[in-house]
């Protein structure tokens, strides 16, 4: 062991100088410089950001975008059409596109489509924002996790309209309108000053983009380029790569001038890893898993032993409590969905007049409304699969309501109270005071009769005293 140790340790100290080399060629070779031309060889990586935003974009962008560095890539075209998303995959897509080491093309196709919301931000952070015909952008006001948008800003010289600054004084309503007020004015003044900044960083239309965010403003392909918020309009990626042929931009500390014109164009399509991200913060997915995992750990304690449900529950539920600490989740309504969970079971195993069942039903859907109903576009549950598991719940519970009066009225089958309804046929003459066989519902019994009765009389069991029956003349 200690030979191979040595050998370890001789083989690492030997490679340390390559390294080390490796790693300081890059910061030589980043020397400033007005313009430095790019390779006019090479190719076009192509990455799609189709949908909300969220983690699954994020991770997508960032592994498609270092893979396609590493393939030597000259510039990337990331073609979106989104409705918007969370702020925190938005900030780490923005993030990896000021890191990358190659120009990222940011370009609205096809069209029809869109870049609201988070995707106005992504735009205005591509050395080059070009939009397809018939497409649009804007409306990039932020809302907050429970769906109320911040107010917008007064304008300048505007003077505020609180109860403090009309010398009135605040009640508890207004003291605490107050607060939402101050709190919605930080995350406002924090998306706009965030916006602003990537506009002077790539030159853009700063005053339209603050508009985009205080005021929700939208703008056509058209009437984006006028105002100078993109570049140009392009009716493919052909047409993209030859108008932003021979411009200069910055990426990082040096400016490219972009050489693209009839560059082959490769897709980098999201690994397996993503896919399956993608597929489980979805938020009606995510929804199921987190369904199924309650109540198959419920059938298991139901049923000890049955193994696949716990196992199948088990699974789900982690998975969907992984996919739900990555979405923006109402804890409230979270909680709101495990007591009706609770309830709806509490109902199964001790039912009442239905107090239980019907009270777990509108936990049940008032949670599952509540759970992503964040305002955030495309993170809401389907309202769809919501009912359908709310009437099925709703039948669940009619059934075992019903199930539970005809037991009450049905009559009794078994035990003492059941044979001392039924009437038996003697098997044997009996005398009085005597003991013979009858047979009860395919049974053979010994019995006790008080009077002379032959076989085949009819008798009517009145008591059981331990396998002996009492009997009387039916």
């Amino acid at each position: 062991m200690a030979r191979w140790l040595w050998l370890a340790c001789v083989v690492a100290l030997c490679t340390m100088p390559v390294r080390a080399a490796s790693d300081v060629a890059p910061v030589t070779s980043a020397a400033p410089s007005v313009a430095a031309p790019a390779a006019s060889a090479g190719t076009v990586a192509q990455l799609a950001l189709d949908g909300p935003i969220g983690p699954a974009a994020a991770e997508y962008f960032d592994d498609a975008s270092k893979r396609a560095v590493a393939d030597h890539a000259v510039a990337i075209v990331l073609q979106i059409d989104t409705p918007g998303g969370l702020e925190d995959s938005m900030r780490q897509i923005i993030a990896s596109m000021l890191a990358c080491k190659v120009p990222v093309l940011v370009y609205v196709a096809p069209g029809g489509a869109r870049a609201a919301s988070a995707g106005t931000y992504i735009l205005y952070a591509g050395q080059i924002a070009a939009m397809a015909p018939a497409t649009h952008l804007g409306a990039a006001t932020p809302v907050s996790l429970g769906g109320d948008t911040p107010m917008p800003l007064p304008d300048v010289g505007q003077p505020p309209t609180s109860a403090k600054s009309s010398g009135q004084p605040a009640t508890g309503d207004d003291a605490a309108d107050t607060s939402r007020d101050a709190e919605s004015h930080k995350v406002l003044n924090d998306a706009i000053a965030y916006i602003r900044s990537l506009a002077q960083l790539r030159g853009r239309n700063a005053a339209w983009a603050e508009q985009a965010v205080r005021g929700a403003a939208t703008l056509t392909a058209s009437e984006a380029a006028k105002k100078h918020v993109i570049d140009f309009v392009a009716t493919d990626v052909s047409d993209l790569l030859a108008k932003a042929d021979g411009l200069q931009v910055q990426v990082g500390d040096h400016s490219i001038t972009l050489q693209l014109k009839g560059l082959s164009v490769h897709d980098y399509a999201p690994n397996a890893r993503t896919r399956f991200l993608a597929m489980i913060t979805n938020p009606t997915i995510a929804y199921v898993l987190l369904l199924a995992g309650m109540f198959g750990l419920v059938l298991e304690a139901m049923h000890p032993g049955a193994m696949l449900p716990g196992i199948v529950g088990g699974i789900c539920l982690l998975i969907g409590l992984y996919a739900l600490q990555l979405l923006p989740v109402n804890y409230a309504g979270l909680a709101l969905m495990a007591l009706g969970v609770g309830l709806l079971v509490a109902e199964v195993v001790n039912p009442t007049v239905g107090a239980l069942g019907i009270g777990g039903v509108i936990s049940f859907v008032v949670g599952s409304v509540m759970l992503m109903n964040t305002g955030v576009a495309g993170y809401g549950v389907n309202l769809g699969v919501i009912a359908g598991i709310a009437v099925c719940a709703a039948l669940l519970l009619a059934l075992i309501l019903w199930l539970v009066l005809r037991s009450r009225r049905s009559h009794v089958v078994t035990g003492d109270v059941a044979l001392r309804a039924d009437v038996a046929e003697l098997l044997e003459p009996v005398n009085a005071g005597g003991e013979a066989w009858v047979m009860v519902r395919g049974e053979r019994w010994r019995v006790h009769c008080d009077t002379s009765l032959p076989a085949g009389a009819q008798v009517r069991i009145v008591r059981r005293q331990g396998l002996l029956l009492w009997v009387v003349p039916a």
